[in-house]
């Protein structure tokens, strides 16, 4: 019982997200915030990238990242933990596979990153997904929520713009309105974006889903995201 919904400890976890928004109205309201904020176009200037099925960490004194981003979101999930007393941040691109290691690592890097700030607790964001016909969407949410009502940690909920809130219908389909944002690691600012330049060997990257490797890529150490030798 460590998932905190609007400032309530949790028995269990929502079974989806129209159960998440009936019970707990307040999301709605933070969603339709992130949905009302126009999209930005990020350069790679100061940003660090996230592909699917990885993830990354930081620090707002990190000297070479402003944003931490990830876009082409549609099925899959752009998770954000995050410390408020000292700002440290991780962000992953979840499509269902590796979620329980992926969510432990990002926790246990954040609490690494925010040593030294006793006051502050555990934040949780969650962006993307949409109303699919097959509700993969929402299995995703499932698993991601239940990942960390199991997880030993007090993981507050403050953001989940996604399935019906996050679905538009054009001649008759539904489709994403969000497809990815970045957060100023500064400011711990949530915006939505597209991101012209997702950084280096993106072929590479991608090539482990090939290999059927379920892992979620993790970083090593703060603006790097390492890649696995073949």
């Amino acid at each position: 019982m460590v998932l905190v919904l609007n400032g309530v400890l949790q028995e269990d976890c929502p079974s989806d997200s129209r159960a998440l928004y009936l019970n707990h109205p307040v999301y709605r309201e933070t969603a339709g915030q992130l949905l009302s904020v126009p999209n930005k176009v990020i350069g790679p200037v100061g940003l660090l990238y996230v592909l699917q099925r990885e993830l990354a960490a930081t620090i707002p004194h990190d000297k070479n990242v402003n944003i931490l981003g990830s876009d082409d979101v549609t099925n899959c999930l752009i998770v954000v933990v995050r410390h408020s007393g000292s700002g440290a941040v991780a962000l992953a691109h979840l499509d269902g596979s590796g979620t329980d290691e992926a969510i432990c690592n990002m926790i246990q890097r954040v609490q690494e990153l925010a040593l030294g700030y006793p006051e502050g607790r555990i934040e949780l964001q969650l962006v993307g997904g949409f109303t699919d016909a097959h509700s993969y969407s929402e299995d995703i949410f499932f698993s991601v929520m239940s990942s960390f009502h199991k997880h030993p940690v007090e993981i507050d909920l403050t953001l989940a713009c996604l399935g019906e809130l996050n679905t538009t219908i054009r001649g008759g389909i539904p489709w994403p309105i969000i497809y990815g944002i970045g957060i100023n690691i500064k400011t711990g600012e949530i915006f939505p974006a597209t991101f012209p330049d997702k950084g280096p060997d993106q072929a590479l990257r991608f090539a482990r889903h090939l290999t059927g490797i379920p892992q979620v890529f993790n970083n090593v150490k703060n603006g790097f995201v390492p890649y696995p030798d073949f």
